[in-house]
């Protein structure tokens, strides 16, 4: 069990440690729900699979808690026993945050020891879906064709397994090879681009989620996030030379991506920031079509970014780029105006995500000013922390198990490793 210093106040973590308690106790057991033979993808019954949105996600809530002694295993039983009510899925649709490798990521981390026949084999099936992914990854870059997003992201794509392998097994080839993958991803296509631009290798077609103009995206995008963009990617390369898993050509990736970063940095009197994609007009002008960031969220915002530069600048023994990594978020956290931008106290987009980045970036900063903002932004989180009503949305990355659990992480100054799900830490 990973040990965290804080520098919050006791005060504080006292008040994050009954907020985690109340609103573990909201979940502490399944609804009682009959959605009958609803098992479509947006059904509640389909979630139950969902790291993010679901019972898997609660699952790990009450897995933690249990083993530092705040909780019985009895929730953990029965929030895994309504995740796997259905078939797991590990096909198109399945990732880290969904199917079959949620499943085996919660089990490691919610019942070590326990239900050991079914992680064999939903680590076997994740090895077959690596396996089937790296090998369309490959055929798709010897016919120089773009990638989706969903080939590499950390949601679904190869990165987010990445993440799991990394924690299941650190030492197999299977790591290995999705960390060359990722370092072939990072090398420019051998194709004609639009307009004669040589985009990076990890630019897709994909339109953006919930997108208004499709014509700025007609010709593809850059995505610069941690949750569907080339940042994930630096985040996992350097985790995984943290741990000494290296390979060919790794030191390499990680200074083309950040390289990448570095020229879409932007600099404003609040101090850095990044557009959250970049379209084939903004290539073209070198410059975002935005003038200032955008909320600054674990998923898109600074905080993520700048924290994956600070993990790629400690795996590299960067000096310089892990000074400007945490100026930028130090900068940031310190931003009224980008810190009015966040509206929910979740993980993915809100104050859980931003406190919980923080809290591992102030550990490994070269000075106190991130660690300085920690107090404002806890008690921030803390009065938003009821916002999100368990029923509605009881999961980890986007509802309140993930908020239960950040506030349980900071009392007691530990993590377990659930911070992989958003590489972090």
């Amino acid at each position: 069990m990973t040990m965290l210093k804080t520098t919050t106040t006791a005060a504080l973590r006292d008040h994050a440690a009954a907020v985690a308690t109340e609103l573990a106790d909201a979940l502490a057991m399944p609804p009682d729900a009959d959605y009958g033979d609803d098992v479509r993808p947006d059904s509640p019954r389909w979630r139950d699979q969902s790291l993010s949105k679901g019972a898997a996600g609660v699952a790990v809530l009450h897995g933690l808690r249990a083993q530092h002694g705040v909780g019985s295993i009895q929730p953990v039983h029965a929030w895994l026993t309504q995740a796997t009510r259905d078939d797991l899925t590990a096909g198109a649709g399945a990732g880290l945050w969904f199917g079959a490798p949620a499943i085996g990521f919660t089990l490691h981390l919610a019942a070590p020891g326990r239900y050991l026949g079914a992680l064999a084999h939903l680590d076997a099936a994740v090895a077959q879906l690596v396996h089937t992914r790296l090998t369309a990854a490959a055929a798709r870059m010897d016919a120089a064709r773009r990638p989706s997003q969903y080939e590499f992201d950390l949601t679904r794509g190869l990165t987010g397994l990445g993440a799991y392998l990394l924690r299941r097994d650190p030492g197999g080839q299977l790591i290995r090879r999705v960390l060359a993958y990722l370092v072939r991803l990072t090398r420019p296509i051998p194709a004609d681009d639009p307009a004669g631009i040589r985009a990076p290798g990890w630019w897709t077609t994909d339109l953006p989620a919930r997108t208004h103009d499709s014509s700025a995206f007609a010709h593809g995008h850059a995505n610069l996030g941690m949750a569907h963009g080339i940042t994930a990617g630096v985040a996992l390369l350097a985790l995984a030379m943290r741990e000494a898993v290296t390979v060919d050509g790794h030191a390499e990736a990680i200074e083309t991506i950040c390289r990448h970063l570095d020229a879409w940095r932007q600099s404003s009197a609040a101090g850095p920031w990044w557009p959250e994609r970049i379209t084939l007009g903004e290539l073209e002008d070198g410059r975002p079509h935005r003038d200032g960031p955008a909320r600054p969220s674990w998923c898109y915002g600074t905080p993520g970014i700048a924290r994956a530069q600070q993990l790629a600048a400690l795996a590299l023994g960067d000096t310089a780029r892990q000074h400007a990594a945490e100026d930028a978020l130090a900068r940031c956290l310190s931003d009224p105006v980008q810190l009015a931008r966040i509206t929910d106290p979740a993980l993915c987009h809100g104050w859980a995500g931003i406190v919980a980045t923080a809290w591992h970036a102030a550990a490994d900063a070269t000075n106190p000013r991130i660690a300085h903002r920690l107090d404002r932004l806890l008690a921030r989180l803390l009065d938003h922390a009821r916002d999100t009503a368990p029923e509605q949305a009881p999961g980890l990355i986007e509802g309140s198990a993930g908020i239960a659990l950040t506030l349980h992480s900071i009392a007691t100054g530990t993590t377990s490793g659930w911070p992989t799900c958003l590489l972090i830490d």
